[in-house]
């Protein structure tokens, strides 16, 4: 355990931030497997899920929850499963 204040607060600071981060991450693989079962099971309307997901994407990102290289692969491989889906 640190002897230092600031390190103490750095120490709450650091389970705050990967509380949330765990979060974010959790959450985006859950909208993301229940797209793709969606899509697979040929639900017509996949755009408000979509638009779901893709926003806690650009969130986590701005966050800094996640590179936003990553959020510009995850948001293109939803683009891909709702068009997909559409087209089939």
């Amino acid at each position: 355990m640190a002897n230092i204040k600031q390190q103490k607060k750095r120490i709450l600071i650091s389970e705050r931030q990967r509380a949330r981060n765990l979060r974010y991450r959790s959450t985006i693989k859950t909208l993301t497997r229940r797209l793709i079962e969606a899509a697979d099971d040929g639900e017509s309307d996949l755009a408000p899920r979509a638009r779901e997901l893709e926003h806690l994407i650009d969130r986590a990102a701005a966050e800094g929850v996640i590179h936003a290289n990553n959020a510009a692969r995850k948001k293109s491989r939803v683009a891909r499963i709702t068009a997909g889906a559409t087209s089939a």
